[in-house]
């Protein structure tokens, strides 16, 4: 236990209280596998560009673009990446054999992800939003200019009714993160893509024979085409425990394989295969304007280091709505601090110096803190303290310093050599614009032996021990992943079981 401070530095020292309620995993609407193809599309596409950029513009004027128009008052900008991405259900054209009851009756989309790259692109999280989950949907215009009044709907009615703008602007007002792009594949679209890589390895714990979804094979691993994987990732019933949250997993898992092929067949130095994929992709796909090949080519630069590894999958948390028990809402507070640990993920890397420096990486471990609240907030020492010997910083006093305006991250003159790089480490975890440690201590007003909750203390590296300042600026910490711990047993990535 801690040792109980005065009661004026107590006023400040503790914790604000937390809020009730309890966390409730999620549970989603049936999603169409156009979504997670989507994902790949969006990665090969830019990732492409890179050593096709002449090939590429050849082709760039076959994509159908649309522009993004949803008025000026919009969250602010991150430095994240968040794609939006939505499967069309048209049955035009070659899509008519899914369903020409429904030729001539506009499109309609099961699929709303959000692919959010983290601004140091070294993450990324693939956010599912169930279509059958009431939500407000704000005032929308259709294509044809008339007004769609605002009120509580089904999500999927924002694509519906007004088109991928009113999309944007629904998941902006419930979620305050800025969409950057949105690209929308069809169902021709997403056996093409599949054709294109050859095809992909899925396992079947049982044989299937699902008419509807025009899939009827064996158990066990199979190399499926672009047909049969449309059947794999649309059968419901034939496979898992019948529900659409099973279903979803299955299509995420089916995603990470496919990101997995595309590395392992070196797509991008294969210029048959890459032209075959890039032909399927554009015919498939409607793009916003300003997805343009130069952006793409910023975001490829960016994506460079971005595996199958680094791509989780999570859907929104939910719970039952109660006035329709086949719908469903947003679990609170589960979701908004979802959405709050997916804003939060701030950073902005430096800008990387010529050559690369000898001096060996500093790791969370290997620094000591000393915590220091210059804010009139109380408990913020506490709180920032927790937040970072979450994340493997030794943090060995809290106490509470003369206010400042300017957070600050300091280190004793006579540590002046190792000073720097260790303040760097703590630099690193900070969101916003990167902070620069400064070279000597400030005194503290008081300060207190810090220990994290219960938890057995770490054991105490050497080396310099670093001063960290809250100040009026307080960026906050950011987080290490967008998925918060309640929700980790949900995720979806490429170490998940394939046999679904």
């Amino acid at each position: 236990m801690r040792e109980q401070p005065s009661s004026a530095v107590q006023d400040r020292l503790a914790p604000p209280p937390r809020r009730s309620g309890d966390r409730i995993g999620p549970r989603g609407g049936p999603l169409t596998p156009l979504g997670w193809v989507s994902v790949v599309l969006t990665v090969v596409l830019v990732a492409a560009t890179l050593g096709a950029y002449g090939y590429y513009r050849s082709i760039e004027s076959g994509i159908e673009r649309e522009e993004i128009n949803v008025g000026p008052s919009r969250p602010p900008e991150t430095g994240a990446l968040n794609v939006l991405l939505v499967g069309s259900d048209s049955r035009e054209g070659d899509n008519k054999q899914y369903g020409p009851q429904s030729q001539g009756l506009g499109e309609r989309t099961d699929t709303i992800m959000l692919l959010h790259i983290s601004p140091n692109r070294d993450n990324a999280t693939m956010i599912s939003f169930p279509r059958d989950s009431m939500v407000t949907i704000p005032t929308c215009e259709r294509v044809d200019g008339t007004v769609i009044p605002g009120g509580v709907r089904q999500i999927n009615s924002a694509f519906n009714d007004g088109g991928i703008n009113c999309t944007i602007l629904t998941l902006e007002s419930l979620t305050n993160i800025k969409i950057n792009h949105f690209v929308k594949v069809d169902f021709t679209g997403f056996k093409g893509i599949v054709d294109a890589i050859g095809g992909i390895e899925v396992c079947l714990p049982k044989a299937v024979n699902d008419p509807q979804a025009k899939l009827q094979l064996a158990a066990g691993k199979h190399v499926v085409n672009g047909e049969q994987a449309l059947g794999y990732v649309r059968t419901r019933y034939a496979l898992g425990d019948g529900s659409d949250l099973s279903r979803i997993q299955r299509q995420q898992v089916f995603l990470t394989k496919v990101l997995e092929k595309i590395t392992s067949i070196g797509l991008l130095t294969n210029p048959v295969r890459l032209n075959d994929f890039l032909q399927a992709g554009t015919a498939a796909v409607t793009l916003d304007d300003k997805l343009t090949l130069n952006r793409m080519l910023e975001i490829a630069n960016s994506l460079q280091g971005l595996t199958a590894k680094e791509l989780k999958g999570i859907t929104v948390p939910v719970e039952t709505y109660p006035e329709d028990k086949n719908r469903v809402q947003f679990a609170e507070p589960a979701a908004s601090d979802f959405f709050e640990n997916v804003r939060n993920d701030v950073e902005v890397t430096a800008t990387p110096t010529p050559g690369k420096s000898s001096a060996p990486k500093i790791e969370n471990e290997q620094v000591r803190l000393q915590v220091l609240n210059g804010t009139a907030e109380a408990g913020m020492a506490v709180k920032v303290a927790d937040e970072l010997a979450a994340q493997g910083f030794v943090v060995t006093q809290v106490g509470n310093a003369a206010a400042t305006a300017k957070t600050a991250i300091r280190f004793a003159k006579k540590d002046a050599a190792q000073g720097p790089a260790y303040g760097d480490t703590v630099a690193a975890r900070l969101s916003k614009d990167k902070r620069t440690p400064e070279v000597g201590k400030i005194k503290a007003a008081t300060s207190q032996p810090y220990e994290s909750n219960g938890a057995k203390a770490a054991k105490v590296p050497e080396g310099p021990v670093i001063q960290l300042v809250i100040g009026a600026d307080w960026p906050g910490v950011r987080v290490v992943s967008a998925i918060p711990d309640s929700l980790k047993d949900k995720v979806v990535d490429n170490t998940t079981n394939p046999c679904l």
